[in-house]
């Protein structure tokens, strides 16, 4: 099957989603070649992943992938990389704010592949251990609201593309797919993307896999998140339906800052800046996690404002609930 349909995306035809499911299986399943894999990925990216080619590679490697189990609804935070803004871990720190308000969180990640520090780096700089069984973690996500899903331990098929993509270094579709492969099948998250060309795409990609609801976003400055330094593009994902807009954060009470104002450094560094929000220092690395953290308690909760939600987070981190989240979580994955 992979023969063939390298030979339409080189014709340039788009393939169904039956028959790119059928090649991601043979994929994931081992049964590629690397030169095979190597084409297809690179033949799809030249012609342009549709929705359907993206929806079913995400579909199989969420069949393939180690399952986290929760009763109930779960939200994800989680950024493709590849902004080149080397910015700290906003969504890491957002999701033990988010975590700390009542939102069940289950953050899927990695080591750094794009940035100096990836989700991974800094939890296990701020002394969390990330390597941890799956069971454990389904635990701990019973238990205090949290937990990390350590890519490695949920997509052990991903060891067939893992060699090509190292060799190929170019972008393709296995960047966006990581995002798309919740091990805990969350129903919310908030993704952000690399490019804005992938916000309503991707939007459509979540509705297709099941999300109950979802925001997927992009910074105009280029960041993989709501950014502070000027609008965002967003599309809603709500029970099917699509909704895009702008937003913009002096909306809800911010300033803009400047882009070196939410630059990180490696893990340690990270995770010290970390610690500062989580203790309640203000700046505009507060705010950004403030906005970030909003939008998901708003996905979440209804009958509340954005600006209420912002308060909410402003007021999880300033009662001290933030920081204490932080060290359950550490004791936990510890014991």
């Amino acid at each position: 099957m992979i023969k063939e349909a390298i030979q339409r995306l080189l014709n340039r035809e788009n393939l169904s989603l039956e028959m790119t499911k059928s090649v991601m299986d043979e994929i994931m399943s081992g049964s590629a070649t690397n030169a095979q894999i190597a084409s297809f990925i690179t033949a799809m990216r030249m012609k342009g992943e549709t929705i359907d080619e993206i929806t079913a590679c995400a579909m199989i490697m969420r069949k393939y992938g180690t399952k986290l189990k929760y009763d109930g609804d779960v939200l994800d935070i989680v950024g493709t990389g590849g902004d080149q803004a080397y910015t700290f871990n906003i969504s890491t720190v957002s999701s033990l704010v988010i975590s700390a308000a009542g939102v069940p969180v289950a953050k899927h990640g990695n080591r750094s592949v794009s940035s100096k520090c990836g989700s991974a780096d800094v939890l296990e700089a701020l002394g969390v251990k990330i390597d941890i069984p799956v069971t454990k973690s389904e635990k701990i996500l019973k238990e205090i609201g949290i937990c990390f899903m350590f890519a490695p331990n949920y997509h052990s098929s991903m060891k067939y593309a893992a060699p090509v993509r190292k060799e190929l270094g170019v972008r393709t579709i296995f960047n966006i797919l990581g995002p798309l492969a919740s091990p805990a099948n969350a129903n919310f998250q908030l993704l952000g993307v690399y490019d804005e060309n992938l916000v309503e795409p991707l939007a459509r990609v979540l509705s297709n896999l099941g999300v109950k609801k979802a925001m997927v976003v992009h910074g105009h400055d280029g960041l993989d998140e709501i950014s502070l330094t000027t609008s965002s593009t967003v599309c809603e994902v709500n029970e099917g339906y699509l909704n895009s807009f702008f937003l913009d954060p002096r909306q809800f009470g911010f300033e803009y800052c400047k882009p070196e104002d939410l630059i990180g450094g490696g893990p340690q560094e990270n995770a010290e800046i970390a610690i500062s929000i989580l203790s309640g220092e203000k700046g505009p690395k507060r705010d950004i996690v403030l906005l970030n953290s909003a939008v998901c308690l708003y996905m979440f909760y209804n009958n509340i404002t954005l600006r209420e939600c912002v308060k909410m987070a402003a007021d999880i981190i300033d009662s001290g609930r933030a920081i204490e989240q932080l060290n359950r979580f550490v004791k936990l994955s510890n014991e």
